[in-house]
């Protein structure tokens, strides 16, 4: 049985310049499995070197991810079929920045925020006007908003901290919308248009394009077309529909592998390459 002496102890071997003892240090890790976890999130959290901390993240994440895979691999072989299995997904794919993450606790964090206007939407009878009021409720009232100063912080595509932090990508301020707008039978959906992810409200008759990085605003087909002609991009007419919920994990999993790259971590971009594959084969 593990102990809290233990793992200070094979912290500090971490230090060691031999490569025998940080082997061995890695491998016993690798023997506690994920008994050691709970003691290891609570050290890093009492640690004051950044160092320290690197290492316990990277030792967590070696335990965990077998579990972590396992879980998303037995989703994705159920299917990706709706807005509720993408949820799913993104909460087991938060896990690879958070381990020991309680889903079950945000998934109740977002059930209270569709709650709070649940009654609004009900009593509403316009469609248009139930999508003014959840626009205005996220963007205006919970204060959700784009991260432009750290735009590709890893914290800015994990679901769990965009909920806790209102803020990041606009794929993942996205998924917050149509994750409480599923929670009230409204049509909220993703477009997978490049560069710059949108929402689509889909009604019977028309398909409303949103800016989720731009505080919710509605923007024009042609707007978006001009912006695509802007940078490179010759717009295609799927770049504004509706997309299936595949494509927006996959792209969820890019992001992160981007984001990862960029800070040179690439036992993590390698791994969430053996997820996107998961994804892909499955499309």
């Amino acid at each position: 049985m593990t102990n809290k002496t233990e793992i200070e102890s094979l912290i500090y071997l971490l230090e060691d310049p031999d490569p025998e003892v940080q082997n061995g240090v890695k491998n016993r890790f690798q023997e506690l499995g994920e008994r050691a976890v709970p003691l290891l999130d609570q050290y890093k959290s009492e640690s004051v070197k950044d160092s320290e901390r690197q290492h316990i993240n990277e030792i967590i994440h070696n335990i965990t991810y077998g579990s972590l895979l396992e879980d998303f691999t037995g989703l994705i072989d159920s299917g990706i079929t709706g807005r509720r299995s993408l949820e799913e997904a993104l909460f087991i794919l938060a896990r690879f920045g958070n381990p020991t993450l309680r889903s079950a606790e945000y998934k109740d964090k977002l059930d209270d925020l569709a709650r709070q206007i649940g009654s609004d939407i009900a009593y509403t009878p316009s469609l248009n006007e139930k999508m003014r009021i959840l626009l205005h409720f996220v963007f205006r009232e919970l204060r959700f908003r784009g991260d432009s100063n750290n735009y590709h912080d890893p914290e800015n595509a994990f679901l769990d901290r965009v909920i806790d932090r209102r803020k990041g990508l606009p794929i993942m301020l996205s998924v917050v919308v149509m994750s409480i707008a599923r929670r009230l039978n409204l049509p909220f959906y993703g477009a997978n248009m490049p560069i710059h992810f949108m929402l689509v409200y889909q009604t019977h008759n028309q398909n409303i394009l949103v800016d989720p990085f731009d505080g919710g605003t509605i923007v024009t087909y042609d707007q978006c077309y001009y912006f695509l002609k802007k940078n490179g991009i010759e717009p295609r007419a799927e770049h504004l529909e509706r997309a299936n919920e595949s494509e927006i994990l996959a792209r969820c999993i890019r992001n992160l592998m981007h984001s990862y790259a960029k800070n040179h971590q690439e036992q993590k971009v390698a791994d969430l390459k053996e997820l996107l594959a998961l994804v892909e084969t499955k499309r």
